[in-house]
């Protein structure tokens, strides 16, 4: 993301022009655009021209247009954002007032004003525009007959490809149904990650799988580089790690990326670091309860007692609709910052920002135990039974 102009008035009103580069830009973007604000764009719009004899025709003009935004369509995985709303400014096309959807595109600016600009969103425009946020991972999540290629960018898990392949059972004194079917998933995998994988931007391609499939599969991967002087593959070996997961599921990459030898390798990317804030977070609700919160109003009185010294924040709930909700968990965030406790919010379209969902989105590790605020919750449970 490119930023090109920004003009904040000292009570926080004002306008932003940026320049979405990549498809990621588009998530940043979809997260920044809230219902109410002001967005200016270059869009097509179908235009009815009758000639000096009287006929009718249509033809597709672009314009610029500045609409006060009423919806927000997001598409994760074509990386596509569309906002609807009506015209609030003179247009020779548009009347003021009408509807229209524009479809914001990549390389193509637009400027985005707001009443108030939170901190929340301020830092998120700064984090798009710094080009050391981008360090990315891809991964293949695999065990016989299945396989996901997944792209793991700062703020999104991208799934790139699926591959298929029904692998026959071994029968006795006959293997080769078996070891074929295998050779065709493994050689389809491979062409996958030729296709959907870049090894210029990539630094790290984590291999996981249960048992002894990845290590079959980069044999067999390897092999056939050679064979085929596939020197894309060969100048790249280093980058593969090879890591244990459940299965060859999309959710066990949460487990690739918790384990240690992934965590030093990946040390620097926000993903990582996800990860094991949620980890820590488990960990410690397990062997020390009072010291892990979740759920708005119990993180907020621990809050209140200055305990936090990490809290765990879903992206998703910065985009709820109603303002007064929305500048709440604003407040907490500044609140725990000015405390010198440490802010992460997740994206929800991480793995680990979808099981931070499920824990109502926003959960706290503490400094200190604060009993009180466990005995509450235990007192408030039993006057419901």
């Amino acid at each position: 993301m490119r930023l090109v102009r920004k003009d904040i008035e000292k009570d926080n009103a004002g306008q932003v022009t940026l320049v979405p580069e990549e498809p990621e830009d588009m998530w940043h973007t979809y997260n920044l655009v809230q219902v109410g604000d002001s967005l200016r764009a270059s869009t097509i719009r179908k235009v009815q021209t009758e000639s000096s004899t009287g006929s009718v025709g249509s033809n597709r003009v672009r314009t610029t247009l500045t609409l006060c935004v009423e919806a927000i369509d997001f598409d994760s995985q074509a990386c596509q954002l569309r906002v609807k709303g009506t015209n609030i400014q003179e247009n020779e096309y548009v009347k003021m007032g009408a509807y229209h959807t524009i479809e914001l595109e990549p390389n193509r600016q637009f400027t985005l004003a707001k009443k108030q600009w939170d901190s929340v969103v301020l830092e998120r425009i700064e984090q798009a525009c710094d080009p050391a946020w981008s360090a990315d991972v891809a991964a293949v999540v695999m065990q016989e007959g299945l396989a996901h290629i997944c792209l793991v960018t700062p703020s999104m898990t991208l799934t790139r490809a699926k591959v298929e392949v029904n692998i026959p059972r071994k029968r006795k004194g006959n293997c080769s149904q078996h070891d074929r079917a295998l050779e065709r998933f493994y050689e389809q995998v491979v062409q996958a990650i030729q296709r959907h994988i870049h090894f210029d931007v990539v630094k790290c391609i984590l291999v996981a799988s249960p048992g002894f499939v990845r290590e079959q599969f980069c044999d067999y991967m390897f092999q056939q580089a050679v064979k085929t002087d596939n020197k894309v593959l060969l100048e790249n070996r280093s980058k593969f790690l090879q890591v244990h997961a459940s299965s060859g599921h999309k959710y066990s990459l949460k487990e690739a990326l918790c384990d240690p030898a992934v965590a030093s390798r990946l040390s620097d990317t926000k993903a990582a670091g996800e990860v094991k804030a949620l980890d820590d977070f488990y960990k410690m609700l397990q062997h020390e309860p009072d010291r892990a919160f979740y759920g708005l109003k119990q993180v907020e009185k621990a809050n209140e007692a200055m305990a936090i010294d990490t809290l765990l924040i879903s992206d998703e709930l910065f985009r709820h609709q109603d303002v007064a909700t929305r500048s709440r968990y604003v407040k907490l965030v500044d609140s725990v910052k000015e405390n010198a406790g440490t802010v992460r919010i997740f994206s929800s379209l991480h793995v680990s920002g979808e099981q931070l969902s499920q824990l109502t989105g926003v959960a706290a590790i503490l400094r200190f135990p604060v009993p009180e605020l466990s005995d509450q919750e235990d007192d408030s449970s039993s006057e419901e039974d």
